[in-house]
């Protein structure tokens, strides 16, 4: 894991204007992510306040480190992510020095552009997307709506469940949700029909970019796990709750699931985050210890995040309104049971070989009680118990024109918070139907 060194200093300054100021983005945070502007070329930058500085252009100019020249000239953040750990730490030094020291601005100013100016893009070319379950409370308020007498299955506490979902329908943050169709079937109904979701739902994840690769055949150690791990984001697996409940047994989510995944745009890289790695929770009581190859010292010290997760919604009556988004649950990310170095270690246990710029989703993570659940299957009780919203309005699931936002905040005493930017995704609805009953 990073260690803290003197780009997390909570006094550290920079001459960008409106930076030190910035919920999300001051110069102790330094995310990376990709761009455009008004030619459309893709290319790497760091948010800094409301800005977004071209390393692209900052490299070809001779102001980075020749070495990473290659790698900066991309349109997307792969072979930056291939490269050794102490590269991309050096790169942080370096844009820290030039953002912080204001002798330097005249030739760093023209490589900034107003992030409002800038389309942001997916960071990386997704080869491969699995997402976990090891946000314990939600597995655990899902099962007991579907198992009510034995909500965990036995295998929970003793693996980190996964699957492998869809790369190709992975979008960057304020991609349209187009409601999908599928086969779904009502309790009460004989068979089943065709037809739009009536239970499209969103879900509140971390996601883990990968750094580095490891070969065909060779597990990744525990203890080396935390070092694969090159940045965190938000995560949206947009899911449809009716399509699940049909076809989930017996291999798993399908049309479910496959059709959008949100991500949001800019990479917290594992060296802003260094200050807010913490202690993993101790298991309860009676819960079994984790498998030799699962277990490392050092990572129960220090593998979870000091990160508090928001989801937010606006109805289109809301915006029309002018109503503000409704928050509909906060909680940490210590609520993951499993930390991500273990999801790594289990994920390569088998010879499995990870590649820079996959995708690892957390799952959905909830609280144990209502204050911060991350879902509205969760939130509504299935339906039953319906979200009551500012205006008047009730959701029980998303309803076209419906607006969800996730966020989430790094804290802790003695360090300068950092933010991760939103991750956001409009309800539109589903494109007419050409498959025949």
């Amino acid at each position: 894991m990073s260690a803290s060194d003197h780009t997390h200093d909570p006094h550290a300054s920079s001459w960008v204007e409106g930076a030190d100021e910035h919920d999300d983005f001051p110069v102790q945070n330094l995310p990376l992510g990709v761009f455009s502007i008004g030619d459309g070329k893709r290319r790497i930058g760091v948010a800094i306040g409301d800005w977004v500085l071209d390393l692209a252009g900052l490299a070809a100019d001779g102001h980075l480190p020749e070495n990473l020249q290659p790698a900066l000239g991309r349109a997307t953040l792969n072979a930056l992510f291939g490269l050794q750990a102490a590269e991309r730490i050096g790169l942080r030094h370096v844009v820290f020095a030039q953002l912080t020291e204001a002798s330097l601005r005249p030739r760093i100013f023209p490589h900034l552009y107003p992030a409002r100016e800038c389309t942001m893009h997916l960071p990386f070319n997704v080869g491969n997307f699995t997402d976990f379950y090891v946000g314990i409370h939600h597995a655990t308020n899902i099962g007991r709506q579907l198992r009510p007498d034995s909500p965990l299955l036995a295998n929970y506490r003793h693996v980190p469940i996964g699957y492998h979902g869809r790369a190709s329908s992975v979008r960057v943050s304020g991609t349209g949700v187009i409601r999908p169709s599928g086969q779904r079937k009502l309790p009460e109904a004989e068979l089943p029909d065709y037809g739009p979701t009536r239970r499209l739902d969103h879900e509140l994840e971390l996601g883990l970019w990968v750094a580095g690769e490891n070969a065909l055949g060779e597990p990744v150690p525990i203890g080396s796990a935390a070092a694969r791990i090159g940045g965190l984001c938000l995560l949206n697996d947009w899911s449809a709750r009716d399509f699940q409940a049909w076809e989930y047994q017996p291999l798993g989510p399908f049309l479910a699931k496959n059709f959008l995944t949100s991500v949001s745009p800019w990479v917290i890289t594992a060296e802003a985050l260094a200050p807010f790695r913490i202690a993993q929770p101790p298991r309860p009581q009676g819960d079994p210890d984790p498998l030799p190859y699962l277990h490392d010292a050092a990572d129960q010290a220090g593998g979870a995040f000091s990160l508090t997760l928001e989801s937010w919604i606006a109805t289109r009556a809301m915006r029309s309104s002018g109503l503000a988004p409704h928050r509909l649950g906060a909680g940490p990310a210590t609520s993951m049971y499993w930390t991500a170095a273990q999801m790594i270690a289990h994920h390569t246990a088998n010879g499995c070989n990870l590649l820079p710029g996959d995708l690892l989703g957390t799952g959905t993570i909830s609280t144990p009680d209502a204050s911060g659940l991350g879902s509205l299957m969760e939130l509504s009780q299935g339906g039953k118990a319906p979200v009551i919203l500012p205006g008047g309005e009730q959701r029980s699931f998303l309803e076209d024109g419906d607006e969800l936002i996730l966020t989430a905040r790094a804290v802790r005493a003695g360090y300068r918070s950092i933010g991760f930017g939103a991750c956001r995704g409009i309800v539109q609805p589903a494109r007419s139907q050409t498959i025949a009953a």
